[in-house]
């Protein structure tokens, strides 16, 4: 069993920069690919990043694409989001993910049920 926390968000202006931190703690046999989605109320989740746990592969959503980066800090059992030229389309509660089908580690990303997340942590981007 695995519990992933996020944390990081918070409400900043337009252009600026936010980096989330995912900690998981705990181990599953088919943990293979994490990542990240967003989801604003009465919306589908969106699907934004993928990372192969073995290789550090990523995958990016085109939404995303240029302005978010994320990286493995696997010492630490640490994903990180950095997020750059934030826009007001970028306001959304952010999850991490451990997806056991491996479907956000492809080109797109995409996203079934079939995955563990965290709380999620709000970020809120003004104009």
């Amino acid at each position: 069993q695995i519990q992933l926390v996020e944390s990081g968000g918070d409400s900043v202006e337009a252009g600026r920069s936010l980096t989330l931190s995912c900690v998981r703690s705990g181990y599953v046999a088919w943990l293979n690919c994490m990542g990240w989605f967003r989801q604003v109320p009465g919306q589908e989740r969106e699907p934004l990043v993928g990372i192969w746990n073995g290789t550090g592969v990523v995958y990016y959503a085109d939404s995303v694409k240029g302005r978010f980066t994320s990286v493995q800090d696997n010492a630490k059992n640490r994903l990180i989001l950095q997020m750059n030229n934030l826009k007001p389309s970028d306001t959304a509660v952010y999850y991490c993910a451990a997806d056991r089908e491996s479907r956000l580690c492809r080109a797109p990303p995409v996203m079934r049920g079939n995955v563990v997340h965290g709380q999620g942590t709000q970020v809120t981007v003004s104009s």
